[in-house]
């Protein structure tokens, strides 16, 4: 495997541009709020989701990167704050901070243009583990925490050329919106761009085009707080950790086509005893991973195992909302159990806990924690996102029902999503649609060498996966 100086030396930087609203956007000029959830994201990873086209037009600049360019910033009309940057109000006398988006601040979005020589798409596809070069195909490399915002791009968008196709990488911060918001914005962005002439250039009157969810910039208080949240902290240094080592890990996709995952739902209904299809095929996935990667990890019984998954909770508040409301609207619901627990009782029982979790997360629990978070405002740390707090954590992020293969920007279905170095650490799962559709599940599992190395050599685990 190459190390990180020679993957950072395989990418060429062609050129880079910061790319602002097409229009004036009379809001930017207003102060955009963030939730309870944004602010205690401050001292966390970006996220970094990217798509592999197996294609690329023979005159990439005039046919693909002016038409992206200027696509981009006419969806900034519409997704304005992520052309500003953090900006940080001091209160002295309380020790306190308040942090928000400054829509006028800030050169705008990031446009980089990057080559990589001698790698083809199948060299990404056909890699044992995610290729390591992956993670320079997003912002060169360059690491940086959310709150880092208040100096970096909200938003960045690197498009690297290879021998026979195009990876374009998104990086947003994630204080200001989640996995929900970054694929609206990815989604918008495509359909803009597949309206537009290749020269297009026009008028500014012509600059709003036909978009199909117009974001909504509303986040969520519970009656009586916000839109205003201070943090009771003065300097960065009380709550903001520099990224930190976190050792070796092993990358790997694992894909499940509909019929396995099937087959494991089938089981987990047989063995809960819950009645048919109480448990469903995402939770009964969740417990046969938890179940394997804990065995995998060859722990003693009366250990503890945590099993979390990070839930949108915009349509589980009364009244729902929709995945238009632009933000962070997600909950991390857990819960623990010993290792000999787990792996006795089975299948049913473990997709039991995750079901229970699950519904648990409702109306009453996600304002009840809002509440807490508020009265007592906190930045989660990196050394806290392991299990949040707990060792031999699984922890499920991304969502099986992202439109992740929808945008093309005129270059044909993507063939891969992959994601970069952001918020990874050990027992780090995050769940994507298979490409194939259908109901298939792609899991990008991040664990120690040893952990992998078992669970790739467990055949009850991997008679289910349909490739790797």
């Amino acid at each position: 495997m190459l190390n990180s100086c020679e993957e950072i030396s395989q990418i060429k930087l062609i050129s880079e541009c910061f790319v602002t609203p097409k229009n004036e956007v009379e809001s930017s000029n207003q102060p955009h709020y963030l939730g309870p959830i944004d602010l205690a994201l401050l001292s966390l990873d970006q996220m970094q989701k990217g798509l592999l086209f197996p294609s690329k037009p023979k005159n990439i600049k005039s046919h693909l990167l002016d038409k992206f360019k200027n696509s981009l910033s006419i969806s900034l009309v519409h997704f304005y704050p992520l052309a500003g940057r953090l900006a940080t109000q001091k209160f002295h006398d309380e020790h306190a901070i308040w942090v928000y988006v400054d829509g006028s601040k800030g050169p705008g979005a990031r446009l980089i243009h990057a080559s990589v020589d001698d790698l083809l798409c199948y060299d990404l596809i056909s890699s044992n583990d995610v290729h390591p070069i992956v993670r320079s195909f997003f912002d060169l490399g360059e690491k940086a925490v959310n709150h880092d915002g208040h100096t970096r791009p909200l938003l960045s968008i690197q498009v690297t050329e290879l021998l026979d196709g195009v990876f374009i990488g998104f990086t947003m911060n994630h204080s200001i919106a989640d996995g929900t918001s970054l694929w609206h914005f990815i989604s918008t962005l495509s359909q803009i761009f597949l309206q537009l002439d290749d020269n297009y250039d026009g008028p500014k009157e012509n600059a709003i085009m036909s978009i199909s969810h117009r974001p909504i910039f509303e986040p969520f208080f519970p009656v009586g707080f916000g839109p205003i949240l201070k943090l009771p902290f003065l300097e960065p240094n009380e709550f903001i950790t520099p990224n930190i080592d976190i050792g070796p890990l092993r990358e790997k996709i694992f894909d499940f086509s509909s019929t396995s995952i099937s087959k494991i739902k089938i089981m987990a209904n047989q063995e809960c005893g819950l009645g048919h299809h109480t448990i469903s095929s995402f939770q009964a996935l969740c417990a046969f991973l938890w179940i394997s990667v804990t065995r995998a990890r060859n722990l003693e019984p009366d250990q503890e195992t945590t099993f979390g998954v990070a839930i949108n909770f915009r349509p589980k508040i009364n009244p729902p909302l929709t995945g238009d409301y632009f933000g962070g609207f997600i909950k991390r619901a857990h819960g623990t159990c010993n290792v000999g627990e787990l792996l006795g009782k089975g299948l049913g029982w473990a997709a039991t806990i995750i079901h229970e979790l699950i519904i648990g997360l409702d109306d009453k629990a996600i304002r009840a924690f809002l509440n807490r978070l508020i009265e007592a405002p906190f930045v989660v740390q990196p050394n806290m996102t392991s299990v949040y707090y707990q060792p031999n954590s699984l922890l499920i992020g991304g969502s099986t029902k992202f439109d992740m293969y929808g945008p093309e920007f005129g270059l044909g279905k993507a063939v891969a999503v992959l994601a970069g170095y952001g918020n990874k650490e050990d027992g780090k799962v995050t769940a994507n649609p298979g490409r194939e559709g259908g109901g298939s599940v792609d899991l990008e599992v991040c664990l120690r060498p040893e952990t992998m190395n078992a669970l790739v050599l467990n055949e009850e685990f991997m008679s289910f996966v349909s490739y790797i």
